[in-house]
């Protein structure tokens, strides 16, 4: 019998490094219930380098908060149709980034959107945590923050 990885498990909202983008942590929102995973994002600009589609834009890692910003640049994967919290289809981007989420480290697809009205400033979604957590929604921040040599 093939011998399974134990999983580690998380709560309801984590914090969350995003070492790729230069964002050292960021509370993020666990949905189960929602497929994709997704980043606020705003100053979102698109180009071209190399002929590969690109994106820069800013993140604000903090809850209800503007300041600080992180400036982020990355390479498009894609583009989808994804549906908004009001039920709303809009066209987003998606990026692939390394998440640390509890010390474990993975690639995961982002797309990006503008989550001013939203309490957690990322939603980390069930294609992201499938096959690598248990969620326990009664427990929150069980993975602790990340630490400055997880997130560089």
């Amino acid at each position: 019998m093939p011998r399974t990885r134990k999983r580690r498990t998380i709560g309801w909202r984590e914090w969350i490094a995003l070492p790729d983008l230069g964002v050292k942590e960021i509370k993020a929102k666990v949905d189960t219930g929602a497929d994709n995973s997704s980043l606020h994002a705003f100053n979102l600009e698109r180009f071209e380098e190399d002929g590969r589609p690109m994106v820069r834009f800013e993140v604000h890692t903090h809850q209800r908060k503007k300041r600080p910003s992180v400036a982020c640049v990355a390479e498009v994967a894609g583009e989808r149709m994804v549906k908004n919290p009001g039920g709303r289809a809009e066209r987003r981007p998606f990026i692939r980034t390394k998440l640390i989420v509890a010390g474990e480290e993975f690639e995961a697809l982002v797309n990006l959107t503008t989550r001013d009205e939203m309490t957690f400033r990322m939603l980390l979604g069930r294609r992201a945590v499938r096959g690598q957590f248990i969620v326990d929604p009664g427990r929150s921040y069980v993975g602790g923050r990340p630490t400055r040599k997880e997130a560089e």
